[in-house]
């Protein structure tokens, strides 16, 4: 049998219960549930994914993990069914035939571990079968609005996915359950219908399965408690240069001169960089872009910002604000602050009111003083990633 393993992860939920539209679509910490999920499939290793969403918002699903770009493994988004089970098998049907083993996901646990999906598929490969579960803390009664009898939980388990299995076993589960009417809550259920063993690996109620209102407020709670806020500072400073236009903040200013650089030269810009990736524990753009290279000749310094900004979002860092401050005798900046501020917001995805631009002068004092050159000091925040994160 092929060691190749493929991934099915179930995000074709309508999400009615939480009032939001498709579930794999609804909003946690910024972005889809259906990103979340694939995340730990994907660091896992998986050999290749197929995504099964709702067939209104496939397109959308398609587009969302295009965009994203760090899903190579997935093969395929396809339209589900009516029910789970139904997209599930509309997903084996999809995986190639090289694939021996499946893994089962679904969009609806967005704090999975490529740690948790290792220990299940590593299972599956002994047994052929392993679902994560949690074990029972809360005594369990049976009942129906009375106490029929207290349930001793040593032995009881709250299943959940990741769920891995042979393909075999799977496949031929999903065909037997299909012709005799059999709908289950998981596809452990089908495989135990054919009297196979299936491994329970422990896992934790971390990995909640987002279902109500309640569910999405806590794991909101979660994201937000996971994150720290890291701070960063930045400066740069250029001679003036005649015959060169002046660039700060991504916005050409009205000025006789303009700065001397390899790139633009935009103080601004490259003192918010280095803040950034100070912020991100990275070394400074004169590692990432070298005034040496040339590459960077004549480079415009905001979509070098925005560069950075999208190598600190791989690593799971997004800007929370920046202030930045100039420091020239001329010319007069304040007119422009409102341009700057909406460029700088625009190259960093904020709000113009977390963004601030100040201008002073350098009373005369030194170099900047005596009308040398311009000077740029930047603080920022940077939202770190936590323990959940994309």
């Amino acid at each position: 049998m092929s060691h190749r393993v493929g991934a099915i992860l179930a995000a074709a939920g309508r999400g009615e219960r939480l009032g939001l539209g498709p579930k794999a679509l609804v909003p946690l910490g910024g972005w889809p549930l259906v990103l979340w999920a694939l995340r730990p499939l994907q660091e896992a290793g998986l050999d290749e994914i197929v995504v099964v969403a709702p067939p209104e918002a496939t397109a959308e699903v398609r587009r969302l993990i295009g965009a994203r770009g760090s899903f190579p493994a997935v093969r395929s988004v396809l339209p589900g069914g009516l029910r789970r089970q139904d997209s599930v098998y509309a997903g084996l049907q999809a995986l190639t035939q090289e694939v021996g083993w499946v893994v089962v996901h679904d969009a609806a646990r967005p704090f999975t571990t490529p740690e948790l999906v290792a220990r299940v598929l590593a299972a599956a490969r002994e047994t052929g079968a392993a679902v994560a579960a949690a074990p029972a803390v809360d005594t369990l009664k049976e009942g129906t609005g009375t106490v029929r009898r207290t349930v001793p939980r040593e032995e009881m388990w709250h299943a959940q996915t990741p769920q891995a299995f042979r393909r075999d076993w799977l496949e031929e589960a999903h065909r037997r359950a299909r012709s005799e009417g059999f709908a289950g809550t998981d596809d452990s259920v089908l495989v135990e219908r054919l009297g196979h063993p299936v491994r329970l690996v422990p896992s934790c109620h971390h990995n909640l399965k987002i279902t109500g209102p309640e569910d999405l407020r806590l794991a909101e709670e979660l994201v937000r408690g996971s994150t720290t806020v890291r701070v960063g500072m930045g400066f740069d400073v250029h001679p003036f240069a005649p015959g060169r236009p002046l660039v700060l903040a991504g916005v050409e200013i009205p000025s006789p001169v303009g700065l001397a650089g390899h790139s633009d030269a935009d103080v601004v810009c490259h003192a918010l960089m280095d803040a950034l990736l100070g912020a991100a524990g990275e070394r400074d753009i004169g590692f990432w872009f070298p005034p040496s290279h040339p590459r960077w000749r004549g480079a415009r310094s905001r979509e070098l910002l925005v560069q950075v900004v999208a190598r600190l979002a791989e690593r799971g860092f997004t800007p929370v604000n920046a202030d930045v401050t100039v420091v020239a005798e001329e010319p007069l900046l304040s007119p422009l602050v409102p341009a700057m501020k909406a460029s700088l917001a625009g190259a960093l995805g904020l709000d113009e009111g977390a963004v601030a631009v100040k201008a002073t002068t350098a009373e005369g004092l030194g170099a900047l003083g005596r009308r040398e050159g311009m000077a740029a000091w930047a603080v920022c925040a940077v939202r770190a990633p936590g323990r959940w994160r994309i």
